[in-house]
């Protein structure tokens, strides 16, 4: 019965480590538990079995975790679970998407390189080419590069 016991902790301990370390991020409440099963386990190994059965326990305990850690890392389960999309857009507004090479306009703000300006009655955030400018100061759309909107002094 001790030998059942010993094993169920042990077993409890490996399933809990492998949630800690896979499925819940940082420490928490599954990764005290197991380490509380393993040395709970060890203990009532000691402590009904002998120190040769401690012993064999804290050996057997210790090549089943790291056993099961490398096992679980070999298998296929985590790239079947792994996120592999890749994000290849720019967050621009429709607003950016309406606004040509060659359009005109009127900065809002101070362009202290970036900065915003009213084109086509729109609002949209633009970047100075060269200089600084004052709000309220005519530009033209020079570029665009990737969504961001470069101006210059009309």
């Amino acid at each position: 019965m001790d030998i059942v016991i010993i094993t169920c902790l042990i077993l409890a301990a490996i399933v809990l480590l492998l949630v800690e370390l896979f499925v819940i991020p940082g420490i928490s409440l599954a990764g005290l538990a197991a380490g509380g099963c393993l040395i709970y386990a060890n203990y009532y190994a000691f402590v009904h079995l002998g120190t040769v059965g401690g012993w064999i326990t804290l050996a057997v305990s210790a090549v089943a975790s790291i056993g099961s850690l490398i096992a679980f890392m070999r298998s296929k389960t985590l790239d079947r679970v792994a996120l592999k999309s890749e994000i290849d857009s720019t967050a621009r507004d429709y607003e950016q998407l309406q606004v040509n090479v060659g359009d005109e306009g009127v900065t809002t703000t101070r362009l202290a390189l970036i900065g915003y300006a009213e084109i086509k009655g729109e609002i949209v955030e633009v970047k100075s080419t060269a200089e600084f400018l004052d709000a309220k100061t005519p530009i033209r759309v020079c570029r665009i590069v990737d969504g961001i909107i470069l101006v210059e002094r009309k």
